[in-house]
């Protein structure tokens, strides 16, 4: 399989993240669908990344459908989502979570590049709140702390977005505001599954 994708963006590095996880081999194809547009659509015509390229030139894109594609040919004993049920439901909810607090941390890092005068502040502000709301749902959610078992994509998912977050509006997650997010954050990064995949 190939990757498609850098790892500063927390979506493709959620992917590279599972696939090291699960001990799927792929090769890694760290192209921009900006500065390497071109190239990049060669793999996906849109220039959505990540893109993944099965063995027989299948091609994925979107994170979340191929994380689900991930756990099928995991299979259930090994899926990093629980397939059925009430923890499954919570999963989900975990996952919507962490990816809206990033979706509002990337609207806020794009309004901030535009000329000053263009700058949208309500938007921004609104932008804000949502993502203040995420990550205090994170923070309640109880998630669990992995040190010695097998991560679950709920860790994966929110470990790579809080690190996205941190890298782009730290001011909405400093001064010791979500504790459980910050020890699952440093859990995570230490791990060789996080390390393999630098952001």
């Amino acid at each position: 399989m190939k990757l498609v994708g850098r790892y500063d963006s927390p979506f493709v590095r959620r992917v590279g993240v599972s696939l090291h996880v699960l001990g799927m081999s792929f090769e890694h194809l760290p192209l921009s669908p900006f500065s390497e547009a071109r190239e990049f659509r060669k793999f996906a015509a849109i220039g959505r990344m990540p893109v993944l390229v099965l063995d027989d030139g299948e091609v994925l894109i979107e994170s979340a459908a191929i994380l689900d594609y991930l756990d099928e040919i995991a299979g259930p004993s090994r899926a990093l989502i629980p397939a059925t049920g009430e923890k499954r439901r919570k999963s989900l909810r975990i996952l919507a979570s962490a990816t809206a607090a990033c979706d509002k941390a990337m609207a806020i890092n794009y309004e901030r590049r535009r000329p000053q005068e263009m700058i949208f502040v309500d938007w921004i502000a609104r932008c804000r709140a949502q993502l203040d709301a995420a990550l205090s749902e994170l923070e309640a959610s109880n998630l669990e702390l992995a040190y010695l078992r097998p991560l679950k994509q709920t860790e994966i998912t929110t470990a790579c977005m809080f690190g996205y977050i941190k890298r782009v509006e730290l001011d909405a997650v400093s001064g010791g505001r979500y504790p459980l997010l910050d020890r699952l954050s440093a859990a995570c990064e230490a791990r060789e599954e996080f390390m393999a995949c630098p952001q």
